[in-house]
């Protein structure tokens, strides 16, 4: 296989490698017209596991679109048939791959655009989790300006961040693929209209292969490709400096194409796509192809990819109002990052929504008003439904129906749009829904071990004109839900959500960060505060003896808004009494009122 690669300049579809093979080899005519049961030539057969082994040692790329490439080290490196022999049974043992005595177990089916729904049913074995990655890399850092000229010169990539991605760089592997490139907008002289709405662009400078990981999380060594003029990729790019794109998803097989195979990027494919459709009111695809474009033109208008607007941090949520210590954010912060899934349990009234929304906001490092374009909102209740929330049929507004996607599958496309940019949704009262009947089958694929597209399932709905699709939960997307714990329903969806989140418990606080907040109204004197303050945890006390922890009264019965105004401070306590916690009392203590009495009296005694 290697030498009729080789014979094709390196690269070849899968029947020029069949018919090579047939003519130069020295098989005899039996094997070459024996068949396997399903009818498959077994030398087909023979030679898609060779591509497979290849394939794993980083001699032969990917066989995404039915073509078959060498890769540098491939193009260089000779087999003996004892070498070959020792290839197969090192990658048989680490794979676990049939023996391939056993013709029964057909090759992994190369990629035929006639047949890439059959070849994605009948392939036995998955592409598997450490494949070859393409890595997408930028070469400028801060101050320091574009360092290509170097990395060319010196035969090397390099990440510019002691603090950042190295576990990324610790991932690249010899033989993979890496691109450099640079990401920006454009409005003016596109080959596609826009009605003067921005398109994200991807500008690929240069090419090469990996040939050394130096293992400090900082530097590769790279075979970099003959210079090529530069090209642009639209849509589908990315920001962060370095990002790695499986061939398995079908956005990172196309763009894997255009950059190492020259491949054109076909533009009305990505307009029609339903994230980009929305973006750009595409009635009809092809009247957005644009003709007119000089392609000479300097481009005037290229400006950076994102407006630098401040992050937001979590410094950011304590100034807005969070009387939590930043230490207790930041862990919250790293176990959404890690677990890609939270819930915020707690009395009433600790505030869950609001801190969800903005732990989102700092995950997405932008305020909450501009992160709102990348977050996503919902509340749980009994009424809601898998095809609510996931995809169901829905009127179409003539008398029809139409497969519709849900909030979640949305936030699931865009993310999968963006995948360098964090998505979260959030959702109010996980518990008050029946998450397993909501999410479906992607319950399972919100498992932070499972956001790869090896993972991809088959849903409820799958769309009649895209056979054989398959969803997988991309890792940019991020999960927060909230949680009242004095819900008695919590036990019905306890087992499902325990092993898939990580839990945080949001407690009643009454703490010196409450007191500042709340002395920004001249009426809230210290002494109005402590009073409150002191009542507040008896009540706390006594409910928890009583009734249980989770049944205590948040601080967000009792604190003000910055724009509230307030005449006197007893007489704002007294009403949030009356109107707010009296109800409250009478309803947990229904059986017991003279219990309610007795703690509002304690509330409101001497005031």
């Amino acid at each position: 296989m290697l030498e009729a690669l080789r014979a094709k300049g390196g690269t070849a579809r899968a029947a020029e490698v069949y018919a090579w093979i047939r003519t130069h080899g020295s098989l005899s005519e039996p094997d070459q017209e024996d068949r396997l049961a399903n009818g498959q030539p077994k030398l087909e057969n023979w030679i898609g596991w060779a591509r497979f082994y290849l394939n794993k040692k980083g001699l032969v790329a990917s066989d995404r679109r039915g073509i078959w490439t060498l890769t540098d080290v491939g193009r260089s490196h000779e087999l003996s048939p004892a070498e070959a022999y020792t290839l197969f049974r090192e990658v048989h043992a680490t794979f676990a791959s049939p023996s391939a005595d056993e013709e029964i177990d057909t090759a992994p089916a190369p990629r035929d655009e006639a047949s890439v729904a059959e070849a994605e049913m009948s392939r036995s074995l998955p592409i598997l989790p450490d494949a070859p990655i393409y890595w997408f890399v930028g070469t400028i850092w801060g101050e320091n300006g574009d360092q290509f000229g170097r990395f060319r010169d010196e035969g090397l990539w390099e990440n510019g961040y002691d603090d950042q991605f190295t576990d990324e760089v610790r991932r690249m592997r010899p033989g993979e693929r890496v691109a450099v490139k640079a990401s920006f907008v454009r409005k003016h002289n596109l080959p596609f209209a826009t009605a003067g709405q921005p398109v994200s662009v991807m500008r690929i400078k240069a090419t090469g292969t990996i040939l050394e990981n130096l293992g400090d999380g900082k530097r590769v060594r790279v075979a970099w490709d003959p210079p090529s003029a530069p090209r642009e990729w639209y849509f589908y790019t990315f920001r962060t400096t370095i990002v790695g794109v499986s061939p398995n998803d079908a956005y990172g097989e196309r763009l894997i194409a255009f950059t190492f195979l020259g491949e054109a990027q076909k533009y009305a494919y990505w307009l029609n796509e339903s994230y980009w459709a929305g973006r750009y009111q595409a009635p009809d695809v092809n009247a957005l192809l644009r003709t007119d474009v000089n392609p000479e033109a300097e481009a005037l208008d290229e400006v950076a990819a994102e407006a630098q607007a401040p992050p937001y941090t979590t410094q950011d949520i304590i100034a807005d109002g969070c009387f939590l210590p930043e230490a207790d954010l930041d862990e919250m912060l790293d176990r959404l990052r890690a677990r890609k899934n939270l819930v915020l349990q707690g009395p009433p009234g600790t505030g869950k929504t609001w801190l969800a929304k903005r732990l989102a906001a700092a995950l997405i490092g932008r305020s909450p008003l501009a992160a709102a374009n990348r977050l996503a909102v919902l509340q749980f209740h009994p009424s809601l439904s898998y095809e609510d929330f996931v995809r169901g049929w829905r009127p179409n507004g003539s008398g029809g129906l139409k497969l519709t996607d849900g909030v979640f599958l949305e936030a699931v496309t865009a993310a999968r749009s963006e995948p360098d940019t964090p998505f979260v949704v959030v959702i109010e009262e996980i518990n008050r829904g029946n998450p397993a009947q909501i999410f479906g089958e992607l319950l399972t694929l919100l498992e932070h071990d499972k956001r790869v597209p090896d993972e991809a399932i088959a849903l409820a709905y799958p769309r009649p004109d895209e056979r054989g699709e398959r969803v997988w939960l991309p890792e940019n997307l991020y999960v927060i839900g909230t949680m009242n714990i004095a819900d008695r329903s919590l036990a019905l969806v306890d087992l499902a959500l325990r092993r898939r989140f990580s839990f945080k418990t949001l407690n009643p606080h009454f703490n010196d960060a409450w007191r500042t907040w709340c002395g920004h109204h001249p009426a809230l004197t210290d002494t109005v505060l402590d009073t409150v303050a002191a009542r507040m945890e008896r009540l706390n006390g006594a409910i928890a003896q009583s009734l249980g922890e989770q049944f205590r009264i948040g601080h967000s019965y009792v604190t003000p808004s910055r724009k509230q105004v307030i005449a006197d401070g007893r007489t704002w306590f007294a009403a949030i009494v009356d109107s707010e916690l009296k109800p409250l009392l009478a309803e947990y203590f229904y059986d017991d009122p003279q219990n309610a009495d007795a703690l509002l009296a304690d509330l409101c005694a001497g005031w």
